[in-house]
């Protein structure tokens, strides 16, 4: 491995680390050398990935937390900081998504969906798709920051979405935060760069996971989401996790403030 990629005694915190995004990027941190903290508010999924990581001899801690909570992003910094002696890296994946209309609509959507056009977005869905994708984040940034600050380094990564940049109709919650998401990272590089402090995130495309497995699972729609994308398929998780080794390593020292999208190509047909 070149010495610029190795992550070997770093140690890294991921949200969200229970299944898909959040589950890749740990254990390709973990092969790259990082000891790994998972988070998530199920936790028996997350127990399962620090056990995967413990399996390619890395320490890891498995921690319960639900993200939108302030308290317990704290409790969870603190912990993982405890166990592993410092956070070197932190991934903000945790998140959540369910498309809407922004109010009841007189007639249903020319394409399928999986909702009901009648039923528009409540106070309570907005909150917790903003509580999580955005407030998380930023919690998970105001807490982890002290101690990186202290050493003059540390390497933030937040998973955004190509939602950022590209908007969707029926998706006004998520494109929104993950919006919000994208200057949240942004601003924090400004203010923390004086500090060897890098602030990156990834705007992944359209990848198969968990959250969005009814949706792949139609071919119709699995073969009209692959149409829009120029390289004409799909990837790996695995990739995302690469992505994430290059942003945590010394590697990308000289980068901040990006947003990068691993997407084959969609947002530059349509940014």
């Amino acid at each position: 491995m070149l010495k610029e990629f190795c992550l070997e005694g770093k140690n890294a915190l991921v949200t969200g680390g229970g299944t898909g995004i959040g589950k890749a990027i740990a254990l390709v941190l973990a092969e790259a050398g990082a000891n790994v903290a998972v988070a998530a508010r199920t936790f028996d999924r997350v127990e399962q990935t620090a056990k995967e990581i413990h399996s390619l001899g890395r320490r890891s801690i498995a921690l319960q937390t639900d993200v939108s909570d302030s308290k317990q992003v704290n409790e969870m910094v603190e912990k993982a900081t405890c166990d592993l002696g410092g956070i070197d890296i932190l991934v903000n994946n945790a998140g959540v998504s369910r498309d809407s209309p922004t109010v009841p609509l007189p007639d249903p959507p020319p394409r399928k969906v999986y909702w009901d056009h009648r039923v528009g977005i409540s106070d309570d869905l907005w909150h917790r798709i903003m509580e999580t994708n955005l407030s998380g984040a930023f919690y998970g940034c105001r807490a982890v920051a002290p101690q990186m600050l202290e050493r003059q380094s540390g390497k933030i990564i937040n998973v955004g979405s190509i939602n950022s940049i590209l908007a969707c109709a029926y998706s006004a919650a998520y494109d929104s935060s993950k919006a919000g998401l994208k200057m949240l990272t942004k601003v924090l590089a400004l203010e923390w760069a004086p500090y060897g402090i890098n602030v990156n995130g990834i705007g992944p495309g359209w990848f198969a996971t968990e959250l969005s497995h009814a949706s792949w699972d139609d071919t119709e729609m699995h073969e009209s989401r692959v149409a829009r994308i120029p390289m004409r398929r799909l990837t790996d998780l695995r990739d995302l996790g690469l992505l994430a080794v290059y942003l945590a390593s010394p590697a990308s020292d000289w980068m901040t403030g990006q947003m990068l999208y691993l997407d084959g190509g969609q947002s530059a047909v349509h940014s």
